[in-house]
């Protein structure tokens, strides 16, 4: 499968983001903690080079909590700011708040040395299509101030929320970046739904997760299916579509409603907890 989907109005919101960077501290980006990796534009870390970065690992209550351990330590010993959350839940937003507070720490004695007394830390929220950032800053705020959908391309443009006296944050819409090197990149970020179903071979794209997940999760299949792994992907979801009584007029097996499927349980957590990508261990 091949992978591309970007938009004219990302191209606009990538040049607006490089202007809005002139007037904050701090750069909030949110990835999916189920592909931390395939989850970042790297056009985000060369725009907020000079800033303050904190990454938020969202949707963690769908990984696996072994490896969004390692994929923190990891972004921990680049240098970033990091925290695990479920954007949707108000319980992890006092930590979200206190790390805030630490990484613009010098920001503010600076101001403090100037004189400048009570300017709000101003953050910026980044991140790709669906990542969660409208669901994070309506938790964030506890009110809604953003559209939400779990389709990509709610946001379609900026702006400022004073969550409160100390913080203020910059909404952008998500942006994908034009071309995919590697499009492993392409195939994580089709499978949890950051580009739009209706562009993708969703047949195909099940196939991929299954063949996903007989490799790193043995045994998920045979208990949520009945589906016997040692059989080749066709066959699984050939057996998925028995099981699971997916037929279409004629009695004829529905491959398609079998791959929408697993393809749905997956996205929603109901496979279990799913990482599909992992760090690469330090040389």
């Amino acid at each position: 499968m091949n992978f591309q989907w970007y938009p004219g109005h990302m191209t606009k919101a990538r040049r607006q983001m490089q202007e809005d960077m002139k007037l904050i501290d701090l750069v909030i980006e949110l990835v999916d903690a189920r592909i931390p990796l395939s989850s970042r534009n790297p056009d985000i870390d060369e725009l907020g080079r000079q800033k303050a970065r904190l990454i938020l690992m969202n949707k963690a209550d769908l990984a696996s909590e072994k490896q969004t351990k390692r994929w923190s330590d990891f972004f921990q010993n680049k240098g970033y700011y990091v925290v695990r959350l479920d954007a949707r839940a108000r319980a992890g937003m006092k930590d979200v708040n206190d790390v805030i507070m630490e990484a613009c720490r010098e920001k503010m004695e600076r101001d403090r040395k100037r004189g400048i007394k009570n300017r709000p830390v101003r953050a910026m929220v980044v991140g790709i299509p669906n990542v969660g950032k409208s669901t994070f800053i309506n938790t964030f705020a506890g009110k809604a101030c953003t559209k939400t959908g779990n389709k990509p391309g709610v946001t379609k443009g900026k702006q400022w929320i004073r969550l409160n006296k100390n913080v203020e944050l910059l909404d952008t819409p998500g942006i994908l970046w034009p071309r995919f090197e590697d499009q492993r990149v392409g195939l994580h970020l089709a499978l949890i739904g950051s580009m739009k179903d209706e562009i993708l071979n969703i047949d195909e794209l099940s196939l991929e997760l299954i063949k996903i997940l007989k490799e790193n999760y043995p045994g998920i299949l045979e208990e949520r299916y009945g589906a016997a792994e040692t059989a080749e992907p066709p066959e699984i979801l050939m057996q998925i579509a028995e099981n699971r009584n997916c037929v279409k007029k004629g009695n004829e097996l529905d491959y398609s409603k079998a791959a929408s499927l697993t393809l749905d349980e997956f996205r929603s957590g109901r496979l279990g907890k799913i990482t599909l990508e992992f760090p690469k261990e330090p040389q």
